[in-house]
C-alpha cells in the first residue's frame, strides 16, 4: 500500500454532524470535503454502515474518505439510526425505515451549500447493501454508485439461506449484529444523553436470527430491498466489484447481466474486502477507479472510464489447499459483455464415480444406469471454511480428500490440456432420497497428481424447493430433478490433473443439516456437469491496474494482543465432534480521541455422531469501551439448537459500566422447522 499525502485539494473534517429525521431522529455524521467547497460547492459521496464511524471503522475510513475528498468530494459516512453515535435503535437489516433515512440523509446533502446538488453512495457489504437498495428507489440526487461485496438475493445469495438450506452465518451474523446494535455511543461526542441512548438500544434490540428463522421461505420478508426482483428499478451507473474468496463472488456478474445502466465488473481473488486492501492478494490501486468512476459520472469528465471489457476478473492458477494465502497466483482477463460470447456452457455426463467427456455415450454393461448411493455423515463440510472467508483467522477451506471420504465422487481422467472456467457450474442431478427434507451440497475441486485436492466452488440446495415457489416436502421414492447452481469463479486447471465433482447430503457447520439423515440415490446415466468454459487462446486485453494507494491511517496503539484461531476436535470416547472459532481484536487505543476498544468474538458449532438432533451453534461477543474512569462493556450470547421439528434459540444480553451490571435480559424462543 502506497500512503499519499499531496493530493489536489486541501481537506477539512468536521466530526460530529447531527443529519434530523422526519421522525426526529438524528444521525450522526462524519464529513471530509475540500476547503474550497466553501465557496466553490462539489458533489458528494455516501456511506451509510452500523459499525462506528468513531471507532471500529476509523482506521478504514481515514485511509479512503480522506483520499475521495482531496480529489474534489464530499464525503459522509453516516452511522446507521441505532448505531454509533446515532440516535434510535437498529431492529434488523435493511428495513423500510433505514432506507428512508438514506434517502432524507441524501435530500439533505444535495441541500448543503458545499454540495452542487450531485450524490453518490459506496460501500462494502453492508454499504454496499445500503447503496444499491436506495438506488433502486431512485432518489433524485443520486447519480451513480459503488458497490464492493454484495448481492441483489436477499434470500438465496447471502448469509442466510443458499438454495433453501440455512446457513450457519445466519447465526454468525445475527450475532455480530447483536453486538454491534447493544453497544454505546461515546459520551465525548453526544454528552449526558449517551446514557439514555444507550439503555434505549438495550430494551430495543435482540437476537435477529429469531426473526430470520421465521422467514424460512422466500418470502415478503426477503423480497423487499432484494434488487433481483425488479432490477428496472435501478438506473444509475454501478461499479460492482468482489472477491472469488468472498461469499458474494454471484451477484457482479448477475447484476452486468441483468441491469440496463452502464457499468462496470471487477472480480478478483478476494475475500471480503475492499479491493484496495484486497487478501489474498493481489491488491489493486481501487481508490484511483473510484475516483475516476465520480469524475466522469459526478463531474461529467470524459476519462474513458467505459473503455474496456465489461468485466475483468482474476484467472485463477492451481494452488495446494490452504486454510490462507498471502497472493493467488493468475492474470486478469476481460469479458466485453455479460453473458459473454466467449463462455461455452459444456455439458459432462456423469457415469458411475466418472465425469465423462462431452456427448459421451453412457457405458454398457452390468452396472451401467444403476444408481450410486449416498448418506453422508456430519463430519463431512468441518473443513469447508467459513462461507464469507475474511482471510483471519484461516477461514478457506482446506484438502478435500477427507471430505470426499463422506461423499459421492465423480472424477475426471487426467486432464490431457489445460481448461479454464469463468463463470457459475452447475450440476443436474436425477435422484431420489428416502426422507420428505433433504438437502445436497455440490462441491468442485482441483485435483493434482499427487491427490490433494483444493475446493474451487460449491453450491448447497435444499431439494425441498424444487418447484421454484413454495417448497414442498418430497416423497421418499419418487424421482425428481434438480439444479444445483455452484458459487461464481475463475479457474484454470492444469494438464494432468483431474476434475472432481463430490455430493453429499449434509455440509455442516457452513450449512445448517436436514432434521434426519438422508439417504441419496443419483442416476448417474441421466446426470450432468455443466462447466462454463473459456478458451485458453483468447486474448486478455492487457488489463492492468494501478499500486493501492490511500490516505495514511490515523493512529492507533495496540494494549492488548489479538487472538485468532480455528481449531477442528473430534472425541472419540463419547464422539462430540467441535469446530472453535476465536475472533479476538484485543485492545486497540485509537490515539486522536483517547478511547481503548476490545472486542472479542467466539464461536462454537458442535455434535455428537451422526445425530442430526445434536447440532448446536453458539456465537458470543463482548464489547469494551473505556476513556479515563468512564468504561462500559456489552456481552452477548446467542445459541442455536435444533430437534426434527423445531428451531431452538437461548440468547443473553449483560451491560456493564465499570463492573455493575445495568442491564440484563435473556430470550428462549422456539420456531417451526419449515421444510428447513
Amino acid at each position: 500500500m502506497r500512503f499519499v499525502s499531496n493530493l489536489p485539494h486541501p481537506v477539512k473534517e468536521e466530526e460530529h454532524v447531527r443529519i434530523p429525521m422526519s421522525d426526529g431522529v438524528r444521525l450522526s455524521a462524519k464529513v471530509w470535503r475540500p476547503v474550497s467547497s466553501d465557496e466553490h460547492p462539489v458533489p458528494a459521496v455516501l456511506e451509510a454502515i452500523p459499525y462506528r464511524k468513531r471507532d471500529l471503522s476509523s482506521v478504514r475510513d481515514s485511509m479512503h474518505h480522506p483520499y475521495l475528498a482531496g480529489h474534489g468530494y464530499a464525503c459522509l459516512r453516516v452511522d446507521l439510526r441505532g448505531t454509533g453515535d446515532s440516535e434510535g435503535v437498529l431492529r434488523d437489516e435493511y428495513l423500510e425505515r433505514e432506507q428512508q433515512d438514506a434517502e432524507e440523509v441524501l435530500a439533505w446533502i444535495a441541500d448543503q451549500p458545499w454540495c452542487d446538488g450531485a450524490t453518490g453512495m459506496m460501500g462494502i457489504s453492508w454499504g454496499a447493501f445500503a447503496a444499491l437498495q436506495t438506488a433502486a428507489r431512485r432518489p433524485p440526487s443520486l447519480k451513480a454508485v459503488v458497490l464492493a461485496s454484495f448481492t441483489d438475493d436477499r434470500y438465496d445469495d447471502d448469509m442466510h439461506y443458499m438454495g433453501g438450506a440455512m446457513l450457519s452465518d445466519n447465526l454468525a451474523e445475527a450475532g455480530t449484529m447483536f453486538a454491534y446494535a447493544t453497544c454505546p455511543p461515546d459520551p465525548a461526542v453526544v454528552g449526558e444523553s449517551w446514557r439514555e441512548l444507550w439503555h434505549e438500544r438495550l430494551a430495543g434490540s435482540g437476537p435477529w436470527v429469531v426473526e430470520w428463522l421465521r422467514h424460512q421461505r422466500r418470502d415478503a420478508y426477503w423480497r423487499h430491498a432484494s434488487v433481483c426482483e425488479d432490477y428496472s428499478a435501478l438506473q444509475v451507473p454501478v461499479l460492482a466489484s468482489s472477491g472469488w474468496a468472498d461469499g458474494y463472488s454471484n451477484a457482479v456478474t448477475r447484476l452486468l447481466e441483468h441491469v440496463d445502466v452502464p457499468r462496470k465488473g471487477l472480480i478478483g481473488p478476494w475475500s471480503h474486502k475492499f479491493p484496495h486492501l484486497g487478501e489474498p492478494g493481489p491488491a489493486i490501486g481501487y481508490l484511483q477507479e473510484v475516483v475516476r468512476w465520480w469524475d466522469h459520472w459526478l463531474k461529467g469528465e470524459e476519462n474513458g472510464v467505459m473503455d474496456g471489457p465489461m468485466l475483468r476478473s482474476w484467472m485463477q492458477e492451481s494452488v495446494p489447499p490452504s486454510t490462507s494465502y498471502e497472493e493467488r497466483p493468475g492474470r486478469w482477463v476481460g469479458e466485453p459483455s455479460l453473458p459473454s460470447p466467449r463462455i461455452e456452457d459444456v455439458v459432462h455426463p456423469l457415469f458411475a464415480h466418472r465425469i465423462g467427456h462431452p456427448g459421451e455415450a453412457e457405458p454398457e454393461g452390468p452396472a451401467a444406469g444403476e444408481p450410486l448411493t449416498v448418506r453422508s455423515p456430519l463430519s463431512v463440510g468441518q473443513f469447508a471454511g467459513k462461507w464469507a472467508s475474511y482471510n483471519a483467522p484461516p477461514d478457506l477451506p482446506y484438502d478435500q480428500r477427507e471430505e470426499d471420504g463422506g461423499s459421492l465422487v465423480f472424477d475426471s481422467e487426467p486432464l490431457p490440456e489445460r481448461v479454464e472456467i469463468l463463470g457459475s457450474p452447475t450440476v443436474e442431478l436425477e435422484f431420489t432420497v428416502d426422507r420428505p427434507v433433504a438437502q445436497v451440497a455440490a462441491r468442485l475441486s482441483d485435483v493434482a497428481p499427487d491427490g490433494a485436492s483444493t475446493r474451487v466452488t460449491y453450491g448447497v440446495l435444499n431439494l425441498t424447493h424444487l418447484a421454484g415457489g413454495d417448497p414442498e416436502p418430497l416423497v421418499p421414492g419418487r424421482r425428481y430433478r434438480a439444479v444445483v447452481r455452484l458459487n461464481g469463479t475463475a479457474q484454470a486447471f492444469p494438464p494432468g490433473h483431474r476434475v472432481r465433482l463430490s455430493l453429499s447430503t449434509s455440509y455442516w457447520p457452513l450449512a445448517w443439516p436436514p432434521p434426519e439423515p438422508v439417504l441419496l440415490s443419483v442416476e448417474p446415466g441421466a446426470s450432468t456437469l455443466t462447466l462454463p468454459v473459456r478458451p485458453v487462446g483468447e486474448p486478455d486485453e492487457g488489463i492492468s491496474f494501478e499500486e493501492p494507494e490511500a490516505v495514511e491511517p490515523l493512529a492507533t496503539r495496540e494494549l492488548a494482543a489479538p487472538e485468532q484461531s480455528w481449531q477442528v476436535s473430534r472425541d472419540l470416547v463419547d464422539y462430540r465432534s467441535a469446530l472453535d472459532i476465536v475472533k479476538d481484536s484485543g485492545v486497540t487505543r485509537y490515539e486522536e480521541i483517547g478511547l481503548d476498544v476490545g472486542r472479542r468474538a467466539v464461536e462454537r458449532y458442535d455434535w455428537v455422531a451422526d445425530d442430526f438432533g445434536s447440532v448446536r451453534g453458539r456465537s458470543a461477543w463482548t464489547m469494551r469501551f473505556t476513556r479515563g474512569d468512564w468504561s462500559t462493556r456489552t456481552e452477548t450470547d446467542t445459541v442455536l439448537t435444533c430437534d426434527e421439528k423445531q428451531f431452538h434459540v437461548y440468547a443473553t444480553l449483560d451491560a456493564y459500566e465499570g463492573e455493575e451490571r445495568v442491564f440484563s435480559r435473556n430470550w428462549q424462543v422456539s420456531v417451526d422447522r419449515d421444510l428447513t
